[in-house]
């Protein structure tokens, strides 16, 4: 079966510093705001949707799509192959409240800089690493924030 979702890596300039939002997943591990797509949406309304639905935060700006990941797992006895695009997003304002129904016990922005070594799944590291390449190695205004 396969299973298709997207999800952001949404920044924030704090005291002059560019931050990514990271989350806290029922697992108790951290990672980036995601989920499944409903019928009808767009990968970049399924990702606007999960990263407001988990963090709470209504100012999202969509910017590029970053990268699609994938890996294996298994569901009972069904072996499920998910996707997930990432978009990198920009909010300025609002404070994240982590989404408690669907198992977000926290929301924490981290320096830029930091924020792979933060996230506790390699494949989510380098959707970071993927960002960190787009923001510090474009000049463009979007990217400076």
């Amino acid at each position: 079966m396969i299973e298709r979702s997207a999800g952001g890596v949404v920044v924030r300039t704090i005291a002059g510093v560019r931050h990514v939002l990271v989350i806290r997943d029922p697992f108790k591990k951290w990672g980036l705001p995601k989920g499944h797509a409903e019928d009808g949406e767009s990968r970049p309304q399924t990702a606007l949707r999960e990263v407001r639905e988990e963090t709470g935060l209504r100012d999202l700006e969509l910017g590029s799509e970053l990268v699609t990941i994938d890996w294996l797992f298994k569901a009972g006895a069904r072996r499920i192959h998910k996707f997930t695009t990432f978009f990198l997003m920009y909010s300025t304002t609002g404070e994240p409240t982590p989404a408690r129904a669907e198992g977000i016990t926290a929301c924490e922005w981290v320096p830029l800089d930091q924020a792979d070594e933060r996230i506790s799944y390699d494949n989510a590291s380098e959707v970071v690493r993927a960002a960190q390449r787009v923001l510090l190695g474009s000049g463009s205004a979007e990217a400076a924030d």
